[in-house]
């Protein structure tokens, strides 16, 4: 297991079927074997939630989230609308999340799962890490100062 899950989570699946609460940590341990770093923010209303950011910020930031409902689990797109679709897997017709319904934990093999989750991460930059190493290297003022001394330290 990739990182085990939060207490208040397991609390608030202990409300649905077994086979759908499975289901659900299933569906979060792949996202946290494509994002590691990510940070999940649970929350609960009419269906238990688990937003993956790498700020904690799941609305502004999000990639993607999971959602558990009494006979499935979502796996949800924040900008799924603007993500290539070339096989029709995504489901939704808002502005722009989009969505992938799970019923049975074998779904979660299909290659082209972890394909979106993989571009819903490259969409936003990736993590932290990735977004730093892919930024030109960047010397403060001093530096450059001090990178243009004569090598005997005179002026």
């Amino acid at each position: 297991m990739t990182r085990l899950p939060d207490r208040e989570l397991l609390s608030y699946l202990a409300a649905y079927d077994p086979h759908v609460s499975n289901l659900t940590l299933a569906v979060r341990e792949m996202v946290l074997q494509e994002a590691p770093d990510a940070i999940e923010s649970i929350s609960k209303g009419y269906a238990v939630a688990i937003g993956f950011s790498f700020t904690g910020k799941p609305l502004k930031d999000g990639f993607c989230h999971v959602v558990t409902y009494s006979s499935h689990v979502n796996l949800g797109f924040n900008r799924g609308a603007l993500l290539p679709d070339p096989i029709g897997a995504l489901q939704g017709t808002g502005k722009l999340i989009r969505h992938i319904t799970i019923r049975r934990q074998n779904e979660l093999e299909r290659p082209f799962v972890r394909r979106y989750v993989q571009a819903a991460i490259e969409q936003i930059g990736g993590p932290p890490a990735q977004r730093m190493s892919d930024a030109a290297p960047r010397r403060s003022k001093r530096a450059k100062e001090s990178a243009h001394r004569s090598p005997r330290g005179g002026e």
